[in-house]
């Protein structure tokens, strides 16, 4: 084995022992996420998935990043004396052992300005920026608007 794959092998290793499931500690992690991909070119998309938080201490999202979007907020769509009304959410709390559900006509995250075309099966990465200063990555499946 050369040099620099043992180095590569080492700093996997580092990052898995620092991981906090290895140590033990409690994370909340997305699972399902998907675009939804327009059926025309726009400068928005809408992403949807779940948060879960499996700990004992809630968790609150205080905001939203990709680098494959200008920009990336949480959204909720609301009925509102019979008129369908979407607002900015500033923090997303999440209980010990619940879950969040980002999903068409509810909570989404609002993704504008894409960086780049993307087609269905592309993979987005969405950092979740935590109140305590963590941060949780999930990966987001573009499809297309018909599914």
């Amino acid at each position: 084995m050369n040099a620099s794959r043992l180095r590569l092998g080492l700093l996997v290793l580092l990052a898995a022992l620092s991981s906090p499931a290895f140590a033990g500690e409690c994370a909340p992690v997305v699972r399902d996420g998907w675009v939804r991909m327009p059926p025309m070119a726009m400068p928005m998309m809408a992403g949807f998935g779940r948060i879960e938080n499996p700990c004992a201490k809630p968790v609150t999202v205080v905001g939203v990043s990709s680098a494959a979007f200008g920009d990336v907020s949480l959204h909720e769509t609301r009925v509102v004396d019979g008129v369908s009304r979407m607002r900015a959410l500033p923090e997303l709390r999440i209980g010990a052992g619940e879950s969040a559900v980002l999903k068409p006509g509810g909570m989404h995250l609002m993704l504008m300005q894409p960086g780049a075309t993307l087609k269905p099966g592309s993979k987005v990465a969405v950092e979740f920026a935590l109140k305590d200063g963590g941060k949780l990555l999930g990966e987001f499946v573009v499809r297309s608007a018909t599914k």
